[in-house]
């Protein structure tokens, strides 16, 4: 009797085993036709980009009006994620060399934003492949009288090419990794840019956890944002090639920024040292 007990129950898990599988492929399968469809949805809404872009009239565009758009969002932005960044940028000061002096290198600076978190007298080379945000930049510069500009660089972070080797105390890259082409690229760049011992700081977005609706909405949202956001990518694991790129010590928190747009809320911060 016991033994057909156990036979019963033995019986009744494998059903109930089976059909966990089957729901889980009936939804893996709504959710394959589900985001295709909905990922149609939203271009469908935003038609005219799409065209403007099969005509190769977007890009040029995009790039005129990006860094008014940015100018207005990283003001929300800091306001949002201040203490996030002045806890981040607080020990910068640790990675300046024996004279005390910081020199700092900025990839895709865009309109300054970061500059109010710097310490006095940090020496910053400017860099961003977008010529437009030069404008929005002088006002910032002149906005940041403790500061000392080097120069500003019309460069890619993949090509870094003007900066020596090892001449930066710090590299800092916020919102950037997101749009690059190659961040495994960018991030060689910085190794060859930092001194032994110099330090990437960093602050992105990413993709969320692979489970939650948070991603599933991400991955929907994504073709048109590359688009809107000349080429800002929402499903990114940045977190993954920080972790291979040879960096001899690695910081890196996971958090949800108090952001209203629920797509870019998930975030890495911290900073990688050579």
């Amino acid at each position: 009797r016991k033994s057909s007990v156990k036979l019963e129950h033995s019986s009744g898990f494998g059903v109930l085993f089976t059909a966990g599988i089957e729901d889980s492929c009936i939804l893996l399968f709504a959710l394959m036709v589900l985001i295709p469809l909905l990922q149609r949805c939203i271009q469908l809404l935003t038609l005219p980009v799409y065209l403007l872009s099969y005509l190769s009239l977007w890009d040029p565009l995009c790039k005129k009006i990006f860094p008014y758009v940015m100018a207005k969002c990283s003001t929300i932005y800091n306001r949002k994620l201040f203490q996030q960044k002045q806890d981040l940028f607080s020990s910068l000061g640790e990675f300046a060399d024996p004279s005390r002096e910081l020199r700092l290198l900025e990839i895709g600076t865009g309109s300054g934003a970061n500059f109010q978190f710097y310490p006095p007298g940090c020496r910053v080379t400017c860099t961003d492949p977008n010529p437009n945000f030069e404008r929005f930049l002088h006002k910032s510069i002149s906005d940041s009288p403790h500061l000392q500009f080097e120069r500003f660089i019309l460069a890619s972070g993949e090509d870094l090419r003007p900066v020596a080797d090892n001449s930066m105390d710090v590299v800092v890259c916020t919102l950037v990794l997101c749009s690059v082409h190659s961040i495994e690229q960018v991030l060689r760049e910085v190794l060859r840019v930092l001194r032994l011992g110099g330090a990437l700081y960093f602050l992105e977005h990413v993709a969320a956890d692979r489970s939650s609706w948070g991603y599933f909405w991400q991955q929907i949202y994504n073709p048109t944002w590359r688009y809107l956001g000349d080429g800002c990518c929402l499903t990114r694991e940045t977190w993954k090639d920080l972790e291979k790129a040879g960096f001899s010590e690695l910081k890196l928190r996971h958090i949800h920024a108090p952001l209203c747009w629920n797509p870019t809320r998930p975030h890495i911060i911290g900073y990688a040292v050579k």
